[in-house]
């Protein structure tokens, strides 16, 4: 939101939140039944370019993100955290827009079928008025923002995102989109209006102008050098994200819409952009000093991978209603991701003070790793990235899981294998409150289950212990106020009304902790599994024996505990019976 915002800032169908495309439900059905009645098959083109524009962005979402999580060719060295996340997660909004201005266009402007596939006329002259009227009346709109009256009630919003990604490009409030959109679509009502117009012309014209802004708002370079090499003049005719980067730190240069020209023939352009440029080339892909592997879960946590969608990975995963609709998206992303890809990637990079964890995935669910079909694959996938880590330095693998067989295999490791058990058990441990005398433990029996029992046995309670798993029927059979205290990486249903729900083993991370910006499946925000702390707080203190294995932790459980204490973890409140009873 801007500082003072102005007239028209809210976008129309903001109060309808997550359900914003219905707006777009009746033009969608108006379309289909027109093309199934071969009344007019034009109309599903306006449906088929927004589809094309919101899969084209997202691509460059998950791309944009994937490299930032390498670090390669970086520009700024800050993070982006949950307002902006929040801030942005309205990208969306202007292909809504666009897409009703370009049907209402077609129903009222255009007659059926009339627009020719191809001519090479109308596109010479979008392309020649693009470079000419377009990009000179956005850069003269675009500084007349930056005045203090404009900027506080509307640009400033654009603007408080100093680290950049592609979305950041149409985030704005709606009156400044609705601006933009009548200087852009010059070029396409020209065209018009000399019968030059083609189906191909507007949807190049369209797919440039989405590419550009992704690619300008990247945190990345991503244009090489041998671009202008060939051809000096591309300077003035192309910006790279370095450019535009220099506009969002240092606000009063480079103005220039995508081509550069007119801030040289005005004099705004940047004395450093060069230099920032080749800066950022030389820019090494980090070396991590921990690497977190981990593995998807349950089928939506597709959505939790920061390299999807930031808005979904950003709220803790429940059952949410259109996750349901997604269903066969998932499926096939889920196939992508286990069948198409053999190795561990990297999804996330995060700082602690003077820690750097690199998070990567092995693109398997949690299912696979019951199946005996898919033993093989999935150990020779972690021993590939443990491996790979010992070549790059790192001192830490984090495991979501044991790793006693890596570590017997390759005895001379340097690297450090830590599954974060230790760690995992003590959560729980102080999560039982103080005076209990009996704890019932249910479900499967596990390493973490294993470690929690030697913990509480050495304080003189009683328990019984199963394990993870447990039963709808068990949970029936609980009195009422019981506290059920998950021990895996998994939640219980919640069934109960009546009883109390802990989260799965995690902590709260301390303020030290940058570029945070999305959820760890059912975890809320800024916190972290356990098994993930344990890893990071063993990086910290420089341990160097490996915790891995069936057998209890070899890192003295209470010494994780203190110590993940002293370096600002905080441990989670249990939920009060209230607290519960309101959800």
């Amino acid at each position: 939101m801007a500082s003072r915002p102005g007239l028209l800032t809210d976008w129309p169908w903001t109060p309808l939140g997550s359900f914003k495309y219905l707006v777009l439900a009746p033009l969608v059905i108006d379309s289909i039944y027109s093309y199934a009645t071969m009344r007019d098959h034009e109309k599903l083109l306006v449906v088929a370019l927004m589809v094309w524009r919101i899969v084209h962005s997202q691509v460059w979402i998950s791309f944009s993100r994937y490299r930032t999580a390498k670090g390669t060719k970086r520009i700024v060295d800050k993070s982006i955290e949950f307002d902006q996340v929040d801030r942005e997660r309205t990208w969306d909004d202007q292909i809504i827009f666009n897409t009703l201005i370009a049907y209402l266009a077609k129903v009222y402007m255009i007659r059926t079928d009339s627009l020719p596939f191809w001519r090479l006329d109308g596109l010479v002259l979008v392309a020649l008025l693009h470079a000419g009227p377009g990009e000179f009346i956005y850069y003269w709109f675009h500084r007349a923002l930056h005045h203090h009256f404009l900027y506080s009630r509307y640009h400033s919003h654009h603007h408080s995102s100093i680290v950049t990604e592609p979305i950041t490009s149409v985030v704005h409030p709606f009156a400044e989109h609705i601006a933009y959109s009548l200087i852009l679509v010059i070029p396409l009502v020209t065209t018009f209006l000399c019968g030059t117009v083609s189906i191909v012309s507007i949807a190049l014209y369209i797919t440039y102008i989405d590419f550009m802004n992704n690619l300008g708002h990247c945190n990345f370079e991503l244009i090489p050098r041998f671009f202008f090499s060939l051809f000096p003049p591309l300077k003035f005719l192309c910006y790279t994200p370095s450019f535009h980067s220099l506009h969002h730190t240092q606000f009063r240069t480079n103005y220039s819409l995508f081509m550069p020209m007119y801030d040289y023939i005005y004099g705004t352009n940047d004395k450093c952009s060069d230099s920032l440029y080749e800066t950022s080339l030389e820019q090494e892909e980090d070396k991590p000093d921990a690497i977190y592997l981990t593995h998807l879960t349950s089928l939506d946590s597709i959505y939790h991978l920061r390299l999807g969608s930031a808005s979904l990975s950003s709220h803790p995963l429940s059952s949410r209603c259109y996750l349901l609709l997604m269903r066969p998206c998932t499926l096939m992303l889920s196939f992508i991701l286990t069948f198409l890809s053999f190795r561990s990637f990297a999804f996330e990079r995060n700082r602690f003070r003077d820690l750097t964890l690199h998070s990567h995935l092995v693109p398997k669910f949690s299912s696979h790793y019951k199946s005996l079909k898919q033993k093989k694959s999935i150990n020779k996938t972690i021993e590939t990235a443990i491996l790979e880590a010992e070549k790059k330095g790192v001192r830490e693998e984090e495991l979501n899981g044991y790793g006693e067989m890596y570590a017997r295999k390759h005895p001379k490791l340097k690297i450090r294998i830590v599954d974060g058990s230790s760690l995992a058990a003590q959560v729980v441990v102080h999560s039982i409150p103080v005076g209990t005398r009996e704890v019932l433990f249910r479900g499967q029996i596990t390493k973490v289950a294993r470690a929690i029992v030697t913990s509480l046995c050495l304080n003189g309670i009683k328990i019984w212990l199963v394990g993870d798993g447990i039963s709808k029927e068990e949970q029936k059979m609980a009195a009422k106020g019981t506290r059920f205290l998950p021990f895996s990486q998994f939640p219980p249903t919640q069934l109960r009304k009546d009883c109390f729900y802990h989260t799965t083993p995690a902590m709260i991370i301390p303020d030290s902790a940058q570029n945070i910006d999305s959820c760890e499946n059912w975890l809320g925000r800024r916190m972290m599994s356990a098994w993930r702390v344990g890893g990071i707080v063993h990086a910290l203190e420089g341990w160097e024996e490996h915790e891995c294995g069936l057998d209890v932790p070899m890192v003295s459980p209470h010494g994780v505990w203190e110590a993940a204490l002293r370096h600002g973890f905080q441990p989670l409140v249990l939920p009060s019976l209230e607290t519960n009873n309101s959800l």
